[in-house]
């Protein structure tokens, strides 16, 4: 089984995007992907309306293939509302912020709490950049206050927070802070230390198609120092007990 827990349909190329990685599906045997759907960087809330809608009928398209993360912009009065429509009525497995604030804004925690209540996961973008650095792109340390602050919210920081070496140290001791591996920014050497700092158990597989290499991240995980074990809890195994909730909601 192979669960990608990170991917996404980018506004304006929505059929496009749907097409590229329904054929990794189909080339590679992804048995699911979770998507979230992206546009600008500060979304206006019928931006949000419209991102979340084309994730709720990929999901349809491809029933069974494809699950949603709930995108949202916190500096929206009505955002609650909306975490709730994507979880409730839409179906979407989890929460995803991006850059329209740091991910532990005083603004983000009634949704922290509503995840919490849900029992849902959140993706947070995490990049550290040498340069180039967004307004309001989180790092390990963003991650970490929001986690220290709500330990019983399950938080995935996305891409290992790109510096694995810098920002993995930030949450190594927070225990409900997992990590995807998605993009292909990546050596396999990453993927090693990212292992001996916080152990099989927290990675998750991402691939952050389109437009990222699913080939090179599948090859990575392969190539790295881990157990067959090790292996299956990465690919899939991880990503399904921070989907129980969701996936016990699907069945119901």
């Amino acid at each position: 089984m192979l669960i990608d827990i990170h991917a996404h349909l980018w506004e304006g190329k929505f059929e496009e995007n749907k097409r590229e990685i329904l054929k990794a599906c189909e080339y590679y045997d992804i048995d699911r992907v979770y998507i979230s759907s992206l546009g600008g960087q500060y979304p206006t809330e019928e931006e949000i309306s419209l991102l979340n809608l084309e994730t709720y009928r990929f999901m349809c398209e491809a029933q069974g293939r494809i699950g949603g993360f709930c995108y949202l912009n916190p500096r929206h009065s009505g955002c609650i509302d909306v975490l709730k429509k994507g979880i409730e009525d839409y179906g979407m497995s989890g929460m995803k912020l991006w850059i329209a604030t740091y991910c532990d804004d005083p603004r983000v925690y009634p949704l922290i709490e509503k995840c919490i209540d849900y029992q849902i996961p959140i993706i947070v973008h995490a990049f550290h950049k040498a340069v180039g650095q967004l307004d309001c792109e989180s790092l390990g340390v963003h991650v970490a206050n929001l986690a220290s602050k709500y330990p019983e919210a399950k938080i995935i920081m996305a891409h290992l927070g790109a510096n694995c070496y810098r920002e993995i140290k930030c949450i190594k001791n927070l225990k409900n802070v997992s990590v995807d591996i998605s993009g292909s920014i990546f050596r396999r050497d990453d993927i090693d230390y990212t292992k001996k700092q916080i152990g099989a158990e927290r990675i998750l597989f991402g691939s952050d198609l389109p437009g990222a290499s699913f080939l090179v991240n599948y090859g990575q995980i392969e190539e790295a120092d881990l157990s067959p074990d090790e292996k299956t809890l990465i690919m899939y195994k991880n990503a399904l007990d921070l989907l129980e909730r969701s996936h016990s909601h699907e069945n119901s």
